[in-house]
């Protein structure tokens, strides 16, 4: 009997800062309105993290309550993988703080940084390392501060992005022959340096050193977008011998409503079937799609068995897709 190896979903889990700021108190301090950021993005509030709250304290409460939500506990992980752009420090990683956050004191713990696909990139990495044998349950947290990298006089960036983590338990399963497959069934990574400053932050330790501010081509990013988007789903859908017609769920990194319906209609989703969460957490960045993830599972809509489609893309350009039988 031959069995094959797949990286199941145990647990997911979230943390969002307490603060919410409505977009009616961000038209106080800078030249917008609430209809006007609704109409272009569809975001309505974003979380914004307190003083003296880290990017590693987000990212160690989402893994506290994926851990919980799996039945775990953290002695029962071998890897920590981080995705984020807002790490606490230039180094340490922010995954060795949220190994020790958390009490860890075996295996090992590493960040991604491929901005808002790092989590798509971060299921990908896991998945490789527990089909090769070196970790067999790993903890993989988005988290990120990203308000911290904002200009608040620039209306053009200050309003899309929120603070908050995500974080979901992958498992190894060797699955026996004939039995039904579940997990990550595949993922599609893709990047493009040459598109670096549609969107980037002005700032670094070998450039500038300092942390920067961001900035965005927004109707270049907007362009690039929808196409690159598709590309990577109908890959992992190649590669699987589904069709977008057998996905129960869509989940993709939620950076604006128009993008994200715009990918949809591309797609031919229907609108029901796509999860958004852009309303109320803005572009968490790394954060998006584990907390749309969240969201889903907790309120019943993802369950066992479902077939899930993730997706994201962000500064590099980097972009990714995993399909996952949940």
């Amino acid at each position: 009997m031959t069995s094959s190896i797949r990286s199941v979903i145990r647990g997911v889990g979230s943390y969002l800062p307490a603060r919410t700021v409505t977009n009616e108190e961000l038209a106080k301090t800078v030249d917008t309105s609430d209809e006007w950021i609704q109409q272009r993005v569809g975001i309505k509030e974003r979380h914004i993290a307190a003083e003296g709250e880290y990017t590693s304290d987000l990212a160690a409460a989402a893994a506290r309550a994926a851990l919980d939500n799996a039945g775990f506990a953290i002695e029962d992980i071998d890897l920590i993988i981080v995705a984020t752009t807002t790490p606490d420090y230039t180094f340490p990683s922010a995954a060795t703080l949220v190994q020790m956050k958390l009490g860890m004191h075996h295996g090992f713990a590493f960040d991604i940084q491929a901005v808002c696909s790092g989590f798509v990139y971060a299921v990908a990495t896991a998945d490789s390392y527990i089909k090769n044998g070196m970790a067999h349950r790993v903890l993989v947290i988005g988290a990120e501060t990203f308000s911290r990298l904002l200009d608040w006089t620039d209306r053009t960036t200050c309003v899309l992005f929120g603070d908050g983590a995500g974080a979901v338990v992958m498992e190894r399963v060797d699955l026996a022959e004939g039995e039904p497959d579940r997990g990550v069934l595949t993922s599609a990574l893709r990047s493009d340096g040459r598109h670096w400053d549609k969107l980037y932050v002005d700032g670094g330790p070998s450039t500038t050193g300092t942390t920067g501010h961001v900035h965005m081509q927004g109707p270049e990013v907007f362009r690039h977008a929808v196409g690159k988007i598709t590309d990577v789903v109908y890959a992992t859908l190649e590669q699987t011998g589904y069709t977008v017609a057998d996905l129960d769920w869509f989940v993709p990194h939620q950076a604006n409503k128009r993008i994200i319906d715009g990918a949809g209609a591309k797609l031919g989703l229907p609108p029901e079937k796509v999860i958004t969460t852009v309303d109320v957490h803005a572009n968490t960045s790394a954060a998006s799609v584990p907390l749309a993830l969240s969201v889903a599972v907790a309120d019943g809509r993802i369950k066992q068995g479902d077939l899930v489609m993730l997706e994201a893309m962000g500064g590099g350009f980097t972009w990714g897709a995993s399909l996952i039988r949940w």
